[in-house]
């Protein structure tokens, strides 16, 4: 245990490891899950990503932060990667599935897994199934974030920030008194550039022509489940229960 600059467990304080010794034992009694998140920007997956990964005791792969952490770590993946990303190349699939592969190998995955981001089109699917079959293993739920354009449209666009302070307001939900102006220092509010119809417009077009395929490849092996995304989260969280017991 103490090899490979490894911790001494003598040198852990007991709350901590008795915090993580009554986790796992909650979690031994749990069943294994392999879950994808599937859904548009503003579709709610990261407030409840957290929430699955605590009730199941799953780990989050976000394809994104695995990569960096791999190239900054200097693995023989990492490493190749980032020479595609130095020559301004796309990571390849084979690439990506196989940080995918080293991760879920890691103890706090052992009862299974969230991917958020990853597979992006049906190709990156096969892969993924493929290695996961090597493994004996499969996805087990694809939660499909599913919601209409216009209402993504009318939450991401009616953002608008106060950035010294970092309040945020929304026109519809949460308005500030004097329109385009914010409550407490009476400065103006501005929207971030990711905020604006056009950006979440190509943004949407991409995820619908990229992503809308994954949905029916899994949907043909009958393991995607509806959400209502547009739902409040409290009841988002709830069908993601029901859809998982």
């Amino acid at each position: 245990m103490a090899s490979g600059g490894s911790v001494d467990l003598e040198d852990v304080p007991s709350l901590d490891l008795m915090t993580e010794l009554l986790r796992r034992m909650k979690c031994a009694s749990k069943p294994d899950k392999r879950l994808i998140l599937i859904g548009p920007p503003g579709s709610g997956k990261g407030t409840q990503s957290p929430i699955i990964k605590d009730e199941y005791c799953l780990c989050h792969l976000a394809t994104g932060d695995m990569l960096r952490a791999a190239v900054a770590a200097k693995t023989p993946l990492g490493v190749k990667a980032k020479e595609a990303m130095d020559k301004g190349e796309l990571v390849s699939d084979d690439l990506v599935v196989g940080i995918i592969d080293e991760a879920i190998k890691k103890p706090s995955c052992q009862k299974g897994f969230i991917l958020d981001g990853f597979p992006r089109t049906v190709v990156q699917a096969e892969k993924l199934d493929e290695m996961l079959t090597k493994q004996g293993t499969k996805i087990d739920k694809v939660l499909n974030f599913a919601i209409d354009d216009a209402i993504l449209e009318e939450r991401i666009t009616g953002r608008w920030i106060h950035p010294p302070s970092g309040r945020t307001y929304h026109t519809k939900y949460a308005p500030p008194k004097v329109p385009g102006i914010d409550d407490v220092s009476g400065e103006p509010l501005i929207q971030r550039k990711d905020d604006t119809a056009e950006v979440l417009k190509s943004r949407l077009e991409a995820f619908h022509r990229q992503t809308e395929p994954v949905i029916d490849y899994y949907n043909k092996k009958g393991v995607v489940s509806q959400l209502h995304a547009e739902k409040p989260p409290k009841e988002v969280t709830s069908e993601i229960q029901k859809s998982l017991s």
